[in-house]
């Protein structure tokens, strides 16, 4: 089974892929999460293994704007916890004074935001595509003083030094995945807990209330929603559509009842996936 991930080879998408414990799989390296999303819709990958939320950083709005905007024949199928350990890697051996420049990318320098201002303050931040290819781009220009924050992976592939480890903010950092597959593909049976993911907007969103009236569809029959997000529409300003998971399957009655009143409060309701939660 080839599997797309945010490439290239030592990201911690890579990280999580191999930590999965699934056997059999042939990892294809992506420039970003999009094309990690894309590969499944155009048949490039079966799968792949996406980063959709982080305990510090919130939502990966890459994924949840190629879900909702990009496709609609990619689907959730199951989820995954990563524990995130970042590492501030150069190409030789530097001291923080010396480091005039920080790159990695955008999540990753949230997600070490204290580090970075208390410890390299004077340096400048940049961001990089993935936080692999913050490493490879130091470790090709050795000479200079540069540092990427990364995995202990890249470290190793890319023959580069680990300065610090563990300088993410909070130190039980944690990234949730999901796997993607096209829409229908046969779900993994469980016995555990389920988890339905939907995004919906509506033509009454300008009416007072009716955001509340949608929800108390899930509150009035005891739906549990475990994630609210919102998210422009990318159609004018005020304009949003709105992402919620919950648990339950999709077929539950309370579940299929709620999503089938929403759909009469909204212009559009979709389910994005229901699968096995990560336990």
């Amino acid at each position: 089974m080839r599997v797309g991930f945010l490439g290239p080879p030592g990201t911690f998408s890579e990280e999580a892929l191999l930590a999965s414990g699934e056997e059999g799989l042939e990892p294809l390296a992506l420039p970003t999460v999009y094309d990690a999303v894309m590969a499944v819709h155009d048949g490039r990958a079966d799968r792949s293994l996406v980063p959709i939320e982080n305990s510090l950083e919130g939502s990966v709005n890459a994924t949840l704007d190629a879900l909702a905007v990009e496709t609609r024949d990619v689907a959730i199928v199951g989820e995954t916890i990563h524990g995130v350990r970042h590492c501030l890697i150069a190409a030789r051996h530097l001291e923080l004074d010396e480091i005039e420049v920080v790159v990695s990318h955008p999540q990753a320098n949230g997600q070490c935001a204290r580090f970075l201002r208390d410890r390299l303050g004077a340096a400048q931040v940049l961001a990089a595509a993935s936080t692999a290819d913050a490493v490879r781009t130091v470790a090709e220009s050795p000479q200079r003083p540069w540092a990427a924050l990364g995995t202990r992976l890249a470290a190793e592939i890319y023959g580069c030094e680990i300065l610090r480890a563990g300088v993410e903010d909070v130190a039980d950092n944690e990234t949730r995945f999901v796997w993607l597959a096209r829409a229908g593909t046969p779900r993994p049976e469980s016995s555990g807990p389920w988890k339905t993911s939907i995004v919906f907007w509506g033509v009454g969103a300008d009416e007072p209330g009716w955001l509340v009236r949608c929800l108390s569809e899930f509150a009035f029959r005891g739906v549990n929603l475990t994630k609210i997000e919102s998210r422009p529409r990318k159609q004018g300003l005020g304009r949003y559509m709105f992402f919620v998971d919950l648990e339950g399957r999709e077929d539950d009655r309370p579940v299929a009842e709620a999503v089938a009143a929403l759909t009469e409060r909204c212009e559009e309701v979709r389910t994005l996936g229901s699968y096995p939660a990560a336990t």
